[in-house]
């Protein structure tokens, strides 16, 4: 049985606010116990890894375990003549579900700490490298989610998108953002994992070229037609109780 419209979008607003509380909070928490930057990217990247691996498991089956509007943006366009594809009106509901679900995110992790609520950050990032990281780190989340697609091993997604995230961490030079709705609820935060309100049209331009180099990237790969359906990470339906 398919889940209604009304529960994917709650899953996809929760999870995605989780994610971002997990993002922001593991920030915020890192600082407070080290002052070695080092140490406080090493304590995000691995609270974020474990975190989304998680959500992707919890809301994948729900949802399709999106939290991320280039994401259903990309299952759109690729699944958009089948019939189990996602349809645009769902499109036009999960992308404000997805960004009122990553402010929701920030401010819960703000106030969780004793932070101000909804401050907007001041942590500049308008420089052209991090624009690429953004184009690099996206174009990779597009590959992996739906070339996994296109093996028939969309079972591991939850380890393999969160082991990717952890690492683009690490080998991009923007930290891999890679989500439009995580960019625009980490606005609110005046934290170590914000990104200033100025920053964030160029970060989703990045992303939104990203998306469209990483789809391209699956073409060249794997050739076409596009993946068959809407599924993205799992099936938006929720699965047979004897299935794996």
């Amino acid at each position: 049985m398919t889940a209604s419209l009304g529960r994917r979008l709650a899953a996809e607003a929760l999870g995605t606010g989780l994610l971002v509380a997990v993002v922001v909070g593991s920030g915020i928490q890192a600082t407070e116990l080290s002052h070695d930057v080092g140490v406080q990217l090493l304590a995000n990247s691995l609270a974020t890894v474990l975190g989304l691996g998680v959500l992707i498991l919890l809301f994948g089956p729900v949802s399709g375990g999106h939290f991320n509007p280039v994401v259903t943006l990309t299952a759109w366009f690729t699944g958009r003549r089948d019939a189990d594809g996602l349809t645009l009106g769902e499109v036009a509901a999960y992308l404000p579900a997805q960004i009122v679900g990553g402010i929701g995110g920030a401010v819960l992790a703000d106030a969780m700490f004793g932070r101000p609520l909804a401050e907007w950050s001041t942590h500049d990032r308008s420089t052209p490298h991090l624009w690429l990281g953004e184009v690099v780190a996206t174009a990779g989340l597009i590959l992996l989610i739906f070339g996994l697609g296109r093996i028939g091993r969309t079972s591991l997604a939850p380890v393999a998108v969160a082991s990717y995230i952890g690492s683009a961490y690490w080998f991009t030079s923007s930290t891999s953002f890679a989500n439009p709705a995580v960019t625009i609820g980490r606005a609110f935060t005046d934290t170590f994992a914000g990104i200033a309100p100025a920053s964030v049209v160029p970060f989703i331009a990045a992303q939104l070229a990203g998306a469209a180099l990483g789809l391209g990237a699956v073409v060249a790969v794997y050739g076409r037609p596009a993946p068959a359906s809407g599924e993205v990470v799992v099936p938006h339906g929720e699965p047979e109780p004897a299935s794996s």
